[in-house]
């Protein structure tokens, strides 16, 4: 009769341990379901700030290789100002229920093996995307190391507002004095800047679509909405 009681105790206790767990994996779900769906909303975001950037830095190496660069002051300004700013389009990720995940242990509570995979794949990738945000920065800082030899900072000043916003200048502000070297660094900074742009507009495509794959997954395997 002990024994009995005993046993009849392990089990009440592993039933209840195994509750727990299962509540547990359901509420890391919900909440990783919820970091992915706002990924989905800013990584569609990025991808369409990129393919802006892109027209501007094509059409800011367009007009400063133009013979007729003196006419385009205001626009080439209005771009170029825009070349060096990264931090507004860079995509960070809503990744805190996957960091607890991987730093508690919890991916174990997941007992979906193709889910755990997702995850495991989701997760590389956004250190790849973050890998070459990282590289744009650095490009960001020689970019501004050179532009000041054609830009002239007084006019770039005068472009923004209280809230640090960007406005196209007025009338057709001139360049400053410029050489074919200070010309051929600010177009390799520029060809740079386009090989990045196009990099992560990519990679958050494939991001975008693993998210979207990786939400559908979950959805399916613990009936969420």
């Amino acid at each position: 009769m002990l024994f009995l009681a005993v046993f009849c105790g392990f089990l009440a206790e592993y039933a209840l341990e195994h509750k727990i767990e299962k509540d547990r994996e359901k509420q890391f779900i919900k909440s990783l379901a919820n970091d992915i769906r706002a990924d989905i909303v800013h990584l569609n975001s990025i991808i369409d700030k990129r393919t802006q950037k892109l027209v501007r830095l094509d059409s800011l190496f367009s007009m400063l290789n133009s013979p007729d660069v003196s006419q385009f002051g205001s626009s080439i300004y209005f771009n170029a100002i825009h070349t060096g700013r990264v931090v507004d389009i860079r995509f960070t990720p809503n990744n805190g229920t996957l960091q607890q995940l991987k730093n508690s242990g919890g991916l174990r509570l997941i007992r979906n093996r193709a889910v755990v995979d997702s995850i495991t794949r989701y997760d590389v990738s956004i250190r790849s995307l973050e890998t070459l945000g990282e590289q744009e920065v650095s490009l960001a800082r020689e970019y501004r190391g050179v532009a000041n030899k054609i830009f002239n900072s007084l006019v770039f000043d005068k472009m923004l507002d209280e809230e640090n916003n960007s406005w196209r200048p007025t009338g057709n502000p001139a360049l400053l004095p410029f050489d074919k070297k200070a010309l051929e660094e600010v177009n390799f900074s520029i060809y740079s800047f386009k090989v990045v742009t196009k990099g992560i507009r990519r990679d958050a495509k494939k991001l975008l679509q693993q998210a979207s794959n990786l939400l559908a997954i979950i959805n399916k395997s613990y009936h969420l909405e």
